[in-house]
């Protein structure tokens, strides 16, 4: 059974960092590539960007682009969402996703973890 399990949100001011967790268990998780997207009230969801299987490439939504960094480690089957120069609108629930390497669609998520960013 995949799991993915969030962790690492919080309450900070704007301008500040944080940075979000992703534990995997019950996949081959050097095998999948790993995103990110957020879910902010009364908006649709953002695809906030993903690193490939080996962590050769990464994307990023323009909203997030030079400000956050998305990490793996493969060892730990963890993935990684550093956020800095935080804005109030980046308060949103954040999710890892996993989608097996090849494949198109992102099959699995976790539950998500709350970060809400004060002006």
């Amino acid at each position: 059974q995949v799991q993915l399990v969030e962790s690492g949100g919080g309450l900070v001011q704007a301008g500040g960092s944080l940075r979000l967790s992703c534990a995997a268990s019950g996949l081959t998780f050097s095998s999948f590539d790993m995103g990110w997207f957020r879910r902010a009230p009364g908006k649709e969801r953002e695809h906030v960007g993903a690193i490939s299987w080996s962590g050769g490439s990464t994307y990023y939504a323009d909203s997030v682009k030079g400000r956050f960094t998305i990490s793996r480690d493969n060892a730990k089957n963890t993935v990684y969402l550093q956020m800095n120069s935080l804005k109030p609108e980046d308060t949103a629930v954040y999710y890892c996703e996993a989608r097996e390497r090849g494949s198109d669609v992102y099959d699995y998520w976790g539950r998500g973890t709350q970060v809400t960013v004060s002006s």
